[in-house]
């Protein structure tokens, strides 16, 4: 059956992966939110770590979704904007899109194929479309899905049925999902019907990593690799 649609994973598939600490990112928010008190920021640092990790083996173990907000509630750290904006300034270094995604997605809009983006992720929808943009190809995509706007994560079926529905495709056999996680990504969208191809580059953290037996409908080395794999789908 013709491929209509491509969905793609963004971190560590159209953004590479990028190992940091996330303890870091959330110094960094507490240097903002308590610059004169090093012991209170150590100790909420500690909070929101703690909390972060419990909200992604909720994810991982039954794919909840949650969103920052959520997590610095956990942790009772309270809103301080710009206190999150120098949380999100430490991730700037970690969202760069993989310069091969604009030649392999201009080329498969050419062709026809309607384009996607299904994400895990806390972060809100606009600090990804923004990223996207600074990057010039956030208006190659017909529609971006993140799970922070919805009630479950990847592998979840109700998250690929959303990234389908944005998209307006009806039939899962006509799409084909992108990504660097076997369980999230490749049996996720495998259980719905899609076809899913693997880019098998990032080193994913032994505490994210969950055993499936599951096989791709292909695997590329790099994102440039993706139309010539499509050619006959």
């Amino acid at each position: 059956m013709t491929i209509e649609a491509v969905i793609f994973d963004w971190g560590g598939t159209l953004t590479p992966w990028t190992s940091l600490d996330p303890h870091d990112a959330w110094r960094a928010y507490v240097s903002t939110r308590h610059a004169d008190d090093d012991a209170r920021a150590a100790e909420l640092a500690v909070a929101l770590a703690t909390a972060e990790a419990a909200r992604w083996a909720t994810v991982r173990d039954s794919h909840r979704a949650f969103t920052t907000a959520e997590l610095i509630a956990d942790a009772e750290a309270g809103h301080d904007p710009s206190a999150l904006e120098a949380y999100r300034g430490f991730w700037v270094q970690a969202t760069r899109t993989d310069p091969e995604a604009a030649p392999m997605l201009t080329e498969l809009r050419e062709r026809g194929l309607l384009l996607g983006v299904l994400s895990s992720t806390a972060w809100p929808a606009q600090w990804h479309e923004d990223w996207l943009s600074r990057d010039g190809v956030f208006d190659l995509f017909d529609a971006c899905v993140w799970s922070s706007d919805l009630a479950y994560t990847k592998p979840h079926p109700t998250a690929f049925r959303a990234a389908m529905d944005a998209l307006g495709m009806a039939h899962p056999e006509r799409c084909v999902y992108v990504g660097d996680r076997p369980y999230d990504d490749i049996s996720g969208a495998k259980s719905v019907g899609m076809k899913a191809v693997l880019v098998p580059h990032s080193d994913i953290p032994a505490v994210q990593q969950v055993p499936v037996d599951v096989h791709p409908d292909g695997v590329i080395a790099s994102l440039a690799d993706l139309p010539e794999l499509l050619a006959d789908w």
